[in-house]
């Protein structure tokens, strides 16, 4: 790869991770936040499993803390180049869950959407981004990642 390709997905690295992140911030921050309200209107494949989420409190609470911890330390590791592979890992995760649950398919919508889509949404776009930087090499060269290598590879007397 060239600079400006690596360049170019160090910044789509850290916009996805800065977005991730930010996410995850407001959900912490925001009193009585939950995702009951995104998971009951699931009208999909994981319909099933996020209405037997929101039937058990306690696996909504589990749900809600793995969701809101695991945004911020995605974000955090795509932003600091941190443990870059399973962060893009985890993100095309997280971001194919919240997909499956509400897709923007024909008479699927959603109380809140930011505009209208067919198929192809925000959520698609930077699962699809972030699969694609946990797969090609070179997204590491540019963080923390690149230092604890050369770190831990320094020969000592």
């Amino acid at each position: 790869m060239n600079s400006i390709q690596k360049n170019t997905l160090l910044v789509i690295r850290i916009l996805i991770g800065w977005h991730l992140l930010y996410e995850g911030i407001v959900k912490l921050i925001s009193p009585g936040w939950s995702s009951a309200g995104f998971l009951s209107q699931s009208q999909w494949i994981l319909s099933g499993f996020a209405n037997w989420v929101i039937s058990h409190d306690g696996v909504l609470r589990a749900v809600d803390f793995l969701n809101t911890w695991g945004l911020i330390a995605i974000g955090l590791g795509l932003i600091l180049g941190l443990f870059t592979k399973p962060a893009a890992f985890s993100g095309t995760f997280l971001l194919l869950i919240y997909y499956l649950n509400n897709p923007p398919f024909i008479g699927m919508e959603v109380a809140v959407a930011e505009g209208s889509y067919l198929v192809v949404n925000k959520t698609l776009i930077e699962a699809v981004m972030l699969f694609f930087l946990a797969l090609i090499r070179g997204t590491e060269q540019y963080g923390l990642d690149y230092v604890l290598h050369h770190i831990k590879n320094v020969k000592r007397p």
